[in-house]
C-alpha cells in the first residue's frame, strides 16, 4: 500500500473493512525503521506505525558497529551515516584514574572489514537517517497509532489500532490485515504481552547514569574509553567535535534523578579523574538481561529489545536490533515473492535467537563482573588490569587473537549454521568477506553467485542467479577456484567447485 493510499483510507476508515497489506512492522525505533527501509528496497508492500507523535529526541544508543555499517553500506546510506558519526578509532581500558592502553581499533579489524573502528551516531540521528532512506523509497512512517487488538490465524493477522492525541486513546478506530507482523515495540512490547510470550531474565540490582556531557577531561577524546573502578565502571564514548562524550556507568549511593548531577560530578571527579562542563542530557535506568521465550509466534514476529535486552557493556543492543531486522525482512521478501515457502522463516528464530542469547550470556557476564562486590574479584581487578592491559595493548594488534575478539566486538564474526555446511568452514554461514569491492553486489539484495579465479562460467550459471566474478584471492578466507551462494542479506548460504551444493542450499519453494 502507498503511504497516500494508506492516509485517505486512515482519514476515512470504513470500519468493517480492514486496510489491507503484506507487513505490518510496531514501533518505528531503529529496529523498525531498518525493517520498513528494507522492505522497502525489496518492494514489499508495509505498513509501520508508532504510538509516539513524533520520532525520538534523546541520543539513548550511540554505538554502530562495523557490521551495521556494511548494512547501511548495502543500502547505500553509509556516507551519510559515517557524516553524521564520530569515529572511535580505539579502545583505552585503566582502572580509576589511569589509562593503561590504548588499542587501536584499524589495526585490528584493517583484514576483516572496510569498516574497523566503532561510530558514534546519536539513536535520534540514526533514526531519522533511517526515516529519510524510507521515504527515498516511497514509505512513511505513521506516527500517533497504538496497537489494541492483535488476531491471527492461518491466513496472517488483523491488527486494531487506535490514534494517539494528547495522551488520548481512540480504540479500534483502524484496522490492518496483513500477512505477516514484525512487533519492534521494545522491552515492553504490546505486541509481545498480547500473543503470550514470556520475556524470562533477570533486573540488576544497581542503577546506572547516562549522561551526554560537553567539554569532558580525563578522559582519551577518540577512543572507547573503559575506566573499572572499586565494584564499579566508567564507559565514555567520543560524541561530535571536541571533547563531548557519552558517559555511562553506576549511580552512586542513592539519589533521585533530579539530584543526580551534582554528587555524580563528584563521584567522577573523584574517583576516575573525569569532569566536564554542560550536561546536555542526564537519565538513569535499571540493566535487564531477557530474551523472549519464541521469536516467532506463526504471523508475527519480536525482534530488537522486544525479543531480547541486555546490558550497554560492548554496545551491542541496538546493533543486534538492526541486524534481526535485516535479517528477517529479507526472509519475508523470499517468501512473499516466491522463493522460499513460509517454513523459511523458522531460520529466523534458529539464526537470530543464538545471537541474542551470547551477546546477553557475554554482557551479563561482564557487567557481574566489573561490577562484583567481593572482595577477592576487586582485589584481582585492581591487581591485574595494570598489567593486563599495556600487554594487550601491545599484543592485541600483534596476534590472531586481537583480530577475533575485533570480530565477536563488531558483529562481524556472527556465523548462522546453513543446512549442509561443513562446520569447519570459515566462510558459509558468515556474511561475505570484503574482496575486491565484492560488497558492491550486494547492494542488488539479491540471492546472487560469487566466483573468485578461474571458475568455469558454464558451472556458475547452472545454479540459475546473477553471477558476480571476481580475481583469485591472494590471503583470506575465499578460495581461488570455488563459488559462492550469497543471500540477499549478504550472508554465505553455501560454497563449492560444483553447482550441485549452491543448488541444494537454494530456499524451498511449493
Amino acid at each position: 500500500m502507498s503511504c497516500d493510499s494508506w492516509y485517505d483510507e486512515y482519514a476515512h476508515p470504513v470500519a468493517s473493512t480492514p486496510l489491507t497489506t503484506d507487513v505490518v512492522i510496531v514501533g518505528a525505533g531503529p529496529t523498525g525503521l531498518m525493517a520498513a527501509t528494507v522492505l522497502a528496497r525489496l518492494g514489499v508492500d508495509h505498513v509501520i506505525i508508532d504510538e509516539k507523535l513524533e520520532p525520538t529526541t534523546e541520543s539513548r544508543a550511540v554505538g554502530v558497529q562495523a557490521r551495521t555499517l556494511e548494512i547501511y553500506e548495502q543500502l547505500g546510506i553509509v556516507d551519510e551515516v559515517l557524516a553524521e558519526a564520530t569515529k572511535a578509532d580505539a579502545l583505552s581500558p585503566g582502572y580509576l584514574k589511569r589509562a593503561y592502553a590504548n588499542i587501536p581499533l584499524p589495526t585490528l579489524g584493517a583484514e576483516t572489514t572496510n569498516y574497523p573502528y566503532m561510530s558514534i551516531i546519536e539513536q535520534s540521528k540514526n533514526e531519522a537517517l533511517l526515516v529519510r532512506a524510507h521515504e527515498a523509497l516511497g514509505g512513511e512512517v505513521v506516527w500517533g497509532r497504538k496497537v489494541d487488538a492483535v488476531e491471527s490465524d492461518g491466513r496472517g493477522v488483523l491488527v486494531s489500532t487506535g490514534a494517539v492525541t494528547g495522551g488520548e486513546v481512540s480504540t479500534g478506530s483502524t484496522r490492518l490485515k496483513a500477512k505477516y507482523l514484525i512487533a519492534a515495540d521494545g522491552a515492553g512490547s504490546a505486541v509481545r504481552r498480547m500473543r503470550g510470550i514470556g520475556f524470562e531474565g533477570t533486573t540488576s540490582a544497581h542503577t546506572f547514569f547516562v549522561v551526554d556531557a560537553a567539554d569532558v577531561r580525563g578522559m582519551r577524546d577518540t577512543s572507547v574509553n573503559i575506566r573499572l573502578g572499586r565494584g564499579e565502571m566508567l564507559l565514555a564514548f567520543p560524541m561530535g567535535q571536541g571533547r563531548d562524550a557519552r558517559l555511562i556507568g553506576v549511580v552512586p549511593g542513592e539519589h533521585p534523578e533530579a539530584d543526580l548531577e551534582a554528587p555524580l560530578r563528584a563521584k567522577l571527579a573523584d574517583t576516575y579523574g573525569v569532569t566536564w562542563g554542560d550536561t546536555r542530557w542526564l537519565s538513569t535506568y535499571r540493566v535487564h538481561h531477557r530474551v523472549a521465550e519464541r521469536l516467532r509466534d506463526g504471523p508475527v514476529f519480536l525482534a530488537g529489545d522486544a525479543a531480547h535486552v541486555h546490558s550497554p557493556v560492548g554496545a551491542q543492543g541496538m546493533n543486534t536490533g538492526l541486524q534481526d531486522a535485516h535479517n528477517l525482512a529479507c526472509k519475508i521478501a523470499d517468501v512473499l515473492q516466491g522463493r522460499a515457502d513460509d517454513a523459511y522463516l523458522d531460520a529466523y528464530e534458529a539464526e537470530r535467537r543464538p545471537v541474542a542469547e551470547h551477546v546477553i550470556a557475554f554482557t551479563e557476564r561482564v557487567f557481574g563482573l566489573v561490577t562484583s562486590d567481593r572482595r577477592g574479584v576487586q582485589t584481582a581487578i585492581r591487581m591485574l588490569v595494570p598489567i593486563v592491559a599495556p600487554v594487550m595493548g601491545f599484543l592485541a594488534p600483534r596476534l590472531p587473537l586481537g583480530r577475533r575478539v575485533f570480530g565477536y566486538v563488531s558483529q562481524t564474526r556472527i556465523r548462522y549454521r546453513m543446512p549442509g555446511a561443513d562446520p569447519r568452514d570459515s566462510v558459509v554461514g558468515r556474511r561475505l568477506p570484503p574482496f575486491a569491492h565484492n560488497h558492491d553486489a550486494l547492494r542488488d539484495f539479491t540471492w546472487q553467485v560469487h566466483t573468485y579465479g578461474a571458475v568455469d562460467r558454464r558451472l556458475a550459471d547452472a545454479v540459475g542467479l546473477p553471477v558476480h566474478e571476481y580475481p583469485a584471492p591472494v590471503r583470506g578466507p575465499l578460495r581461488a577456484g570455488w563459488m559462492y551462494l550469497v543471500r540477499p542479506d549478504g550472508f554465505v548460504a553455501a560454497a563449492g567447485v560444483t553447482a550441485a551444493p549452491l543448488v541444494a542450499a537454494l530456499p524451498r519453494r511449493s
